[in-house]
């Protein structure tokens, strides 16, 4: 499993709960600071999603725990399935320095839709749009 997109993310003290490890509406936020410099910077064709997409579904699973001291994260991203109008991204969210031959600490989906804020509707994904995102995809 080596295609994918590798992030680097740091755990923030205020990511962590009482139990000390990163709760779970942090995970939902480190997920997406993962995401953002691999489909929203400047030039890769999925920049255009920056302005209209929406979650459209979201699954996380915890197989163990991620505290502070696990920082920063390796977050390694690649695309599950490319439809009309969405998109799915999959995670595996593993501690620093851990290799990829480590079971992963959490893995999540999230499905994408592009969105036209003007018409309030989902869009098509634009063909530059939909060869990048294939690109991702593991055979």
């Amino acid at each position: 499993m080596s295609k994918g997109f590798h992030a680097d993310v740091v755990v923030r003290w205020s990511d962590m709960d009482a139990f000390q490890h990163i709760n779970h509406a942090r995970m939902v936020t480190l997920l997406e600071e993962a995401r953002i410099p691999w489909l929203f910077q400047d030039g890769c064709p999925t920049v255009t999603l920056r302005d209209g997409a929406v979650i459209a579904d979201l699954h996380v699973r915890y197989r163990g725990q991620l505290r502070h001291e696990d920082s920063p994260l390796d977050i390694v991203m690649w695309v599950e399935k490319v439809r009309a109008v969405d998109f799915t991204i999959a995670y595996e969210v593993r501690p620093k320095g851990a290799g990829l031959d480590v079971a992963p600490s959490i893995v999540a989906s999230t499905q994408i839709a592009a969105f036209d804020i003007d018409t309030q509707r989902l869009r098509r994904l634009s063909g530059p749009e939909r060869e990048y995102l294939e690109s991702w995809q593991r055979a």
